[in-house]
């Protein structure tokens, strides 16, 4: 905790609030994830239709989360990191208060905006308030509220859901909410409220940067031309995706994006159809725990040993983790599974965002976090409607087979494209070598 403890008590404070207000929503996303699936399914939903209107989450995603970084570099992080807890408290007594699978599908679409919201806005202040130094260190503990959070939401969920029904399950995670809202109200400082500076297109030589933002904005790495300061402003989003800093992290996190979408979706549903005595909570905690463990580990050694190494294990394991599920449904090896799952989960997703934070400036961040993790969101979509189709002629086991394919295909492209050509991304992806195109 070191490079938290150097910052000063104001920010410690605000930390400290964004800390808990980030843990209560994890816990209250996560809460559902035993819960939705079985609930969708005794409604009357086909495996096919249950894929689609979980993925319908996605769709939300994908709809707001462009906007929400747009908001969060005019507008403020706080506002749009107050917009995604309000949905998440709303979401839940949707699901409540509705049954019919048109309308289910609705309230799916908006629930999506809570995580667009707030994930770019969280991601986004935690980044802008880290060193660049031991950004990979604070980044990772900040991100811890995600494995906690995704440790005690499924078992509270589960317990609530054996004890109770659907309906208090809804009620809670809709409660849980509220007090994450409370602790995000009390978030102060200027970087939760003041939009951040926006850059300048690069010229090639001498831009006219504002003072602003040369009192904080990065020198360029050999990644490019010198004297030119990396930026999105004015390109179409289609461009600044397709760039070679963003194109093969973006790519990556659309297919790990699809892993994590049959994860979720078809759990529950593999469990019951098994009928192993392991509960999909148990699952879900196995997997926050290492998770928890590895942002310990990972973004820390991170700042020491490079980006890449630290993607290429959590791929792997992610990889590993699917051929698990799909060959062997057995108790222990299903909790394995889960233990692998929260490895990959754990250095890849916090490593990622890290790497996207080293190849962009603060006056595009919001607008360059709300893109790329947008591939991830589009997987999770694209995982429900196809790999749903298939679940019933390949059964609910080979859909796994299917994600442990997709998790391969990942691993070779980061590990072979990740750098400007084939032999530095071997080097970056596996050996620790220089990110070509960071922003130092």
């Amino acid at each position: 905790m070191g490079a938290i403890a150097q910052l000063s008590p104001s920010i410690r404070r605000s930390l400290s609030a964004l800390f808990a207000c980030g843990l209560l929503f994890w816990m209250c996303m996560a809460s559902l994830l035993p819960v939705l699936p079985l609930y969708i399914r005794d409604n009357g939903a086909t495996a096919q239709e249950l894929g689609i209107v979980m993925a319908a989450f996605a769709v939300g995603l994908l709809l707001f989360r462009p906007h929400m970084g747009h908001l969060a570099d005019h507008r403020g992080r706080k506002l749009v990191l107050l917009i995604g807890i309000v949905a998440a408290t709303i979401a839940p007594l949707g699901y409540f208060l509705t049954q019919p699978k048109e309308l289910l599908l609705l309230v799916r679409v908006f629930h999506g905006l809570s995580i667009a919201a707030f994930t770019t806005a969280y991601s986004t202040l935690v980044t802008d308030i880290a060193p660049p130094q031991s950004r990979g260190e604070v980044i990772g503990y900040m991100t811890l509220v995600t494995p906690i959070g995704m440790a005690l939401g499924p078992l509270l969920g589960d317990w609530l859901l054996h004890q109770w029904g659907y309906s208090l399950c809804f009620l809670a995670a809709s409660a849980i909410a509220g007090l994450s809202l409370i602790f995000g109200l009390g978030i102060g400082g200027v970087a939760a409220t003041q939009p951040q500076p926006r850059s300048v297109q690069p010229t090639g030589a001498s831009p006219q940067v504002p003072p602003s933002v040369l009192e904080t904005a990065p020198v360029i790495s050999e990644g490019y031309p010198a004297g030119a300061v990396a930026t999105s402003q004015g390109q179409p989003f289609w461009q600044i995706l397709w760039s070679d800093r963003l194109r093969i992290p973006t790519l990556t996190l659309l297919i790990v994006g699809m892993a994590f979408g049959i994860l979720s979706i078809f759990v529950p549903l593999y469990l019951r159809e098994t009928q192993l005595t392991v509960t999909a909570g148990t699952f879900y905690t196995s997997a926050a725990m290492t998770s928890f463990l590895m942002r310990f580990l990972a973004g820390r050694n991170s700042d020491r040993y490079g980006r890449g190494r630290f993607i290429t294990l959590g791929l792997a394991c992610y990889c590993i983790s699917m051929l698990m599920l799909w060959l062997a449904p057995r108790n222990d090896l299903f909790i394995l599974a889960g233990l692998l799952e929260g490895i990959g989960g754990g250095t890849l997703l916090p490593i990622t965002i890290t790497l996207l934070a080293d190849r962009s400036n603060p006056g595009e961040r919001g607008r360059i976090f709300s893109l790329c993790i947008a591939g991830f969101d589009l997987g999770v979509f694209l995982a429900g409607p196809l790999v749903g189709g298939l679940a019933d002629f390949v059964g609910y086991r080979g859909v796994f087979g299917i994600s442990a394919g997709l998790s391969l295909l990942g691993l070779l492209l980061f590990t072979t494209r990740s750098s400007k050509d084939l032999a530095h991304s071997l080097h970056f992806s596996l050996k620790g070598g220089s990110d070509l195109y960071a922003i130092r």
